[in-house]
């Protein structure tokens, strides 16, 4: 294609606009990219796609290609031993699952839509490839322990590692030395090693070593020696950690650049899919369809396929928007040459621009503002000479402009050419102008070039209505106020109405009819005689339309007839249905009436079963209260317990009937610090019995038995994704109360990220749990936001 008509035609904002459709950077490319094709088989399958794309979307609205990400750069690198981002490696991952899901949708269609599917058939999927991203990694860039073995067992020993250093820490804070030594009772983290903020003047009572000071001076951040080695294996655990990612990130990136060619390809057929439904939706959106591409007569074409028509049915200047009044023509059957006149500001251009902007849409595969009736030609180029580009460098008037563009279209245009011509022959004597106007259109007759052509000439006017193939068309105005209706009309010239443009634009009344003196008797008479034709036109458009208005009237009650035929049979048919249905719903009772009758007797058999397992289970309760089952202890008074207990000894506390073992006793205070399990308890001596140990000849009978529970092994995870909401409060609070009884300090809640609803259900449980201390989301290695640690 001519590449300067091109630009004259402005079809470089025909395709921004097709890109503004398109979902994703590398289908957007593909529409600024758009080129015109002369390849007749070519352009039938980008209007066929197109076409099927339109049903697709009617049939289906939302349907696109999905989160596709252009990383084929990213992928070239990996195949150059490039280690890739996290993220990266996820957009990779989602575009694999969203051209797969792509492909399987248009394959489930591809009867309805075969064109489509011819596309996206070529796609291939890498099922192993995705699999093995989304393995290890979150779609937040995260890498799962699940990524390696190894970099699980490393976690596992880094979190272990984090809670003893954890431990060591607090129980210097909490000591009687740290309570006094430390600003503040927490543990931080400087420079990745974990240190507890001293008071600056007591910061020498203390071994560590100093990390930070604080901006007041008021407070040193020390690393105790007792927590350096743990801190040390803390740091190594980390940086080994870090390895094993590194190692993963780099597989995977491997991985990925092993399949550079498949996922290239595949990215540039979704591009390909999505430029596709991006003129689909640009159809919607303009109520655009797929011209029809035709032959010329010399060429090999489909049998049934018209030759070199060019048929425009309401058809719209695509860049003007509602705001485009539609023009119907058909050249190339009696006529191949179209001289189009009218008034000043009338639209002759915008016409003149509309037939070559939608020429080009055409065969560029795109759909057009015009009715389905429309045909293109297959043009093997389309020239235009539109506007003014006078240079005072290179010395060129208008006309000499003009007549250089004309010289070059004549020397490259042919007989299955499109030559759009904006005032022809202006710009120099009008004789002149308009005899080589003549000229120029006989030429392009006789070459066989479909060419249109504006002018305000009447020598030229008369030229079209007497010469064979040429054919006068004007853009109408209105017969009373002579204002521009835009309207194009084939057969009929136009007047220029330079006079009543001029008057509409303000030009004072007094010289408006000192030009119409000077004129002459017979530009008057023809002026005059145009606008008696033009009414007369619309007289007979009138009574079309009434015509018009009364066989649609008998069309509708031929219509009506029928709908009341149709809604008589329904009624009927209605009838009968109604009888079945009520037989049926009899019949349903009364197997809901049986099935009632079975779930009563099911019912009373379980009340009968529950009845008899509460009287067992009452038996059962008074066994238990019987004097063998209880623990002997003996009724010592406080003071006798404070002289007979020792650390070490065995009581048993009495609110909560369990035993305990004594670690320390203040007779000052009357109180025990015991151990019952793995919790420590201070409490007053009334709160405890010493169990009675058997002495003298006793001691080889042994002491009375005191039933625990066994301790079980509970996992420091617990894994809620998948359940319902209804099914996490219990889980969690169970869960909580077994690790708290099992000694866990430290659990992870591991809840996923997707909607976020399972993340808020367990951080509004936990606030409110009595066991639990603190919680927090997981940090980088811990499962980022779709997992929350707890403190208990």
């Amino acid at each position: 294609m001519d590449e300067k008509s091109l630009e004259m035609l402005e079809f470089h904002r025909v395709k921004e606009i097709i890109a503004g459709f398109t979902s994703f950077p590398a289908s957007q490319k593909l529409a600024l990219g758009l080129p015109c094709s002369n390849d007749y088989s070519r352009i039938s399958l980008l209007l066929g796609q197109s076409t099927e794309a339109r049903k697709l979307l009617t049939n289906e609205g939302e349907f696109s290609t999905g989160d596709v990400v252009d990383s084929r750069e990213e992928v070239r690198m990996a195949a150059r031993g490039r280690i890739l981002e996290p993220l990266v490696l996820v957009s990779i991952g989602q575009t694999m699952a969203a051209v797969r899901r792509l492909r399987s949708k248009l394959s489930q269609m591809a009867d309805e839509f075969p064109l489509l599917w011819d596309v996206a058939r070529h796609i291939v999927p890498l099922n192993q490839l995705e699999k093995d991203i989304s393995r290890c990694l979150t779609p937040d860039g995260e890498v799962l322990d699940s990524a390696s073995p190894h970099l699980a067992t490393t976690r596992q020993r880094l979190r272990t590692t984090r809670q003893q250093l954890h431990k060591r820490l607090e129980a210097i804070i909490r000591s009687a030395r740290g309570r006094r030594i430390v600003q503040e009772p927490i543990i931080t983290e400087r420079e990745g090693r974990y240190v507890i903020p001293i008071k600056m003047d007591s910061r020498r009572e203390i071994r560590g070593i100093v990390h930070d000071v604080s901006n007041t001076g008021a407070t040193a951040f020390i690393e105790p020696w007792t927590t350096i080695e743990a801190g040390n294996e803390l740091r190594q655990l980390v940086v080994e950690e870090q390895h094993e990612i590194e190692r993963i990130l780099q597989e995977l990136s491997a991985r990925a650049g092993a399949y550079e060619d498949e996922i290239c390809n595949n990215i540039a057929l979704a591009a390909e899919v999505d430029l596709v439904l991006a003129k689909a939706r640009y159809a919607r959106q303009a109520q655009a369809t797929e011209a029809t591409p035709v032959l010329f007569s010399d060429g090999n074409r489909p049998k049934g396929v018209e030759t070199g028509i060019l048929r425009l049915v309401k058809a719209s200047h695509p860049l003007l928007g509602e705001k485009a009044i539609p023009l119907s023509v058909e050249m190339g059957r009696d006529f191949s040459i179209l001289v189009i006149t009218g008034p000043n500001t009338g639209g002759k251009t915008v016409a003149l621009k509309t037939i070559g902007l939608l020429s080009l849409m055409t065969q560029a595969g795109l759909p057009i503002p015009a009715s389905e009736e429309s045909c293109m030609p297959v043009f093997d180029s389309v020239f235009v000479d539109i506007g003014d580009e006078q240079s005072i460098e290179q010395t060129l008037s208008t006309f000499s402009w003009h007549m250089g563009n004309i010289i070059r279209i004549i020397g490259q245009a042919t007989g299955h050419s499109l030559v759009l011509l904006d005032e022809l022959g202006t710009s120099t004597d009008p004789a002149q102008g308009s005899a080589l106007a003549q000229a120029i259109l006989q030429h392009f007759l006789s070459s066989g070039t479909i060419a249109v052509a504006t002018t305000h000439y009447s020598d030229l006017k008369a030229f079209a209505h007497a010469t064979p193939g040429l054919q006068n068309a004007s853009l109408d105005f209105d017969p009373d106020t002579l204002a521009p209706t835009y309207h194009l009309t084939v057969g009929i010239p136009g007047g220029s109405n330079a006079l009543a443009t001029a008057a509409r634009l303000g030009l004072p009344a007094d010289i408006i009819e000192d030009a119409r003196g000077v004129l002459a008797q017979g530009t008057q008479e023809l002026e005059t005689l145009l606008v008696d034709l033009t009414r007369q036109k619309e007289q007979a458009e009138d009574q079309r339309r009434e015509l018009e208005k009364a066989r649609h009237e008998v069309e509708r009650q031929n219509t009506e007839l029928e709908s009341r035929l149709q809604r008589l049979q329904t009624e009927e048919r209605t009838v009968i249905q109604e009888a079945r249905d009520r037989v049926v719903r009899e019949v349903a009772t009364l197997q809901q009436e049986i099935r009632r009758a079975a779930s009563q007797l099911r019912k009373a058999r379980a009340r009968e079963t529950l009845e008899e397992g509460r009287r067992v289970l009452a038996t059962v309760r008074e066994q238990l209260k019987d004097e063998k089952w209880q623990p002997r202890v003996a009724d010592d008074t406080g003071e006798e317990l404070v002289s007979r207990i020792s650390p070490g000894d065995t009581v048993w506390l009495k609110e909560a009937n369990v035993p305990a073992t004594v670690l320390s006793i203040s007779a000052k205070n009357r109180q025990l610090e015991v151990q019952a399990g793995f919790t420590r308890i201070k409490l007053g001596i009334d709160g405890v019995a010493r169990v009675t140990i058997p002495t003298g000849g006793d001691r080889g009978q042994p002491a009375p038995a005191i039933i625990t529970g066994r301790s079980r092994s509970v996992p420091t995870e617990l894994h809620l994704r998948g359940k319902r909401a209804e099914e996490v409060e219990w889980l969690l609070n169970g869960y909580i109360d077994d690790a708290s009884l099992a000694g866990l300090h430290e659990v992870r809640i591991v809840h996923g990220s997707g909607t976020g609803a399972l993340r808020n259900i367990v951080r509004e449980l936990l606030p409110y749990h009595p066991l639990v201390k603190s919680f927090r989301p997981g940090g980088r290695g811990e499962g980022g936001n779709g997992v929350t640690i707890v403190q208990l």
